[in-house]
């Protein structure tokens, strides 16, 4: 276990340490990303999401219905909870609110889980943690894009729900959130994707885990941390809540033995950086958000490694 647990951990955040150091010493720029945010938010996740999903087989692709329910379940349940704690308790805006749940709720699956799980489970996990990040990318992030670009004042001459319906509109035209949905197309219609085509997909694909890696390391290292009650709060329930609820979701959902220990430790994954990259874009980067980044991701050294023990040991 002591084995499985450094080969797959200590490369992963050997891969945030990188970025973080980067950023830290000003080898690389760690205020103006836009251009590797662009990179890994339009094209590595999109490419390695579109070619993950359309080379699995239907009857692989559909057995992960269970686990996208799952998953989903739980981030909408996360994300809700925090968005309205954080203005009812914290008195945060709409657009902090939405970026601090958006952080919580949504691991990063697209830097850690990518490597973490094929490493710990096998390559079989792969088609998973894919659709953990699709889910993801379709569901929660979305509403936190309309969310941010409703508040920009851009539409104020519409009605609350017509700027939301706008926006979620211009959050879909993204690659990240229609990309997995043009994949599943694919795979329900039983089309072969060109080889020629995939290939030139998966040079970008396969750039995933490490550019996404890179790219939290430098983010974090860009982040004022301050630690509070809020933070140490938002980071038990993403580090400890979060995969508790996913056991028992999947528990309630009949996920097979193999699959609960994918969504438990997909959900054991520390904070994305899907929240803080988007508000950067609309000014909305609350504190408790880039500190719950960087508190989770220290913790996450130590809990993902407690929930890998605990997971091997489910009946």
């Amino acid at each position: 276990m002591l084995d499985i647990l450094a080969n797959s951990l200590i490369p992963v955040f050997a891969g945030l340490l990188v970025g973080y150091v980067a950023g830290v010493r000003n080898v690389v720029d760690n205020k103006d990303l836009r251009t590797l945010i662009t990179f890994v938010m339009s094209f590595a996740v999109p490419c390695a999401l579109f070619t993950t999903i359309a080379r699995a087989p239907q009857p692989l692709l559909w057995g992960q219905s269970k686990v996208a329910l799952v998953l989903g379940t739980v981030y909408l349940a996360i994300y809700a909870l925090m968005y309205f704690s954080a203005r009812t308790f914290g008195k945060l805006t709409a657009a902090d609110s939405a970026v601090l749940s958006l952080t919580l709720a949504f691991p990063n699956a697209a830097a850690i889980g990518v490597p973490l799980l094929p490493a710990v489970y096998g390559n079989s996990s792969s088609v998973s943690v894919v659709v953990a990040i699709a889910v993801g990318a379709v569901t929660i992030s979305p509403i936190t894009l309309a969310i941010l670009e409703s508040n920009t004042g851009d539409h104020d001459h519409l009605s609350v729900l017509a700027r939301f319906r706008v926006s979620l509109w211009r959050a879909a035209r993204r690659p990240i959130v229609w990309a997995p949905v043009l994949a599943v197309f694919v795979v329900a219609l039983d089309r072969a994707v060109p080889a020629y085509v995939d290939k030139s997909l998966a040079i970008f694909g396969t750039a995933t885990a490490g550019a996404a890696l890179f790219l939290t390391g430098l983010v974090v290292s860009a982040q004022r941390f301050r630690l509070s009650w809020g933070v140490g709060w938002s980071v038990f329930g993403k580090t400890l809540l979060q995969p508790a609820l996913c056991l028992g979701a999947a528990r309630v959902a009949g996920l097979p033995l193999e699959q609960t220990r994918y969504v438990v430790l997909i959900s054991a994954i520390p904070c994305g950086f899907f929240g803080v990259v988007f508000g950067k874009s609309f000014d909305a980067t609350p504190d408790v958000a880039s500190s719950s980044l960087i508190a989770s991701t220290l913790v996450g050294v130590f809990t993902l490694a407690g929930w890998i023990i605990l997971a091997s040991h489910l009946q």
